[in-house]
């Protein structure tokens, strides 16, 4: 879209950006297994109609991949990128010492899949997330990198359309409306709660 600025009887063409035609924003991940988790950010996205651009990119299998990647995303105009990773979790880190763009990483615990033998033991990695979170957010002075939760891409996702709403007036509404759903949806269960007693309330949600 093209808006037309009038300053002092000069007449300026400005082109505006619109965060549902196109992606400005980039969801990135190590691996297809990533992809159960990071779909959480991608549907929040989608709820708020903001559109993104997915793709795969493994910064120890395809190194050089994730560099072209960074001016790739540099060359679209992302304003954010989200990045997912499991064990070492260098991704998110790798790909913000590739660019200037905001980087949001998604700490994930490591399912091991191609085990031909699943066990509860083995289902997932032994530290349980905590090796990728403290690999995204402990980056060195002057080489930051958000972190959210273990899984928590869907916090990614709203954290990311908080920094598109310093440029984008309606997204703060948007947000201002999700904030409110949340309250009134913690006043009913508190209401449910109180009329039920915690006995049955408990029976009744979690059975």
């Amino acid at each position: 879209m093209i808006l037309a600025i009038i300053d002092n009887n000069l007449l300026y063409f400005s082109i505006v950006v619109s965060y549902t035609k196109k992606p400005l924003i980039g969801i990135i991940m190590g691996s297809s297994s990533d992809s159960r988790i990071m779909k959480d950010a991608a549907e929040i996205l989608d709820k708020f109609k903001i559109k993104h651009e997915d793709q795969i990119v493994s910064a120890h299998r395809t190194p050089t991949r994730l560099e072209e990647y960074a001016k790739h995303a540099e060359k679209m105009g992302f304003k954010i990128i989200i990045a997912g990773a499991g064990g070492a979790a260098h991704l998110p880190g790798m790909i913000a010492s590739h660019t200037i763009i905001p980087v949001i990483g998604v700490p994930i615990m490591v399912y091991n899949d191609k085990q031909s033998k699943k066990t509860d033991n083995s289902k997932f990695s032994s530290f349980g997330g905590l090796d990728s979170l403290l690999s995204i957010s402990e980056m060195p002075s002057g080489s930051p990198v958000v972190a959210v939760g273990i899984n928590k891409a869907g916090n990614a996702g709203i954290y990311a359309m908080k920094i598109l709403a310093n440029e984008f007036p309606e997204l703060k509404n948007k947000l201002r409306q999700h904030k409110s759903v949340q309250h009134d949806s913690v006043l009913k269960e508190s209401e449910e709660l109180k009329k039920q007693g915690l006995s049955k309330f408990v029976k009744k949600k979690f059975k």
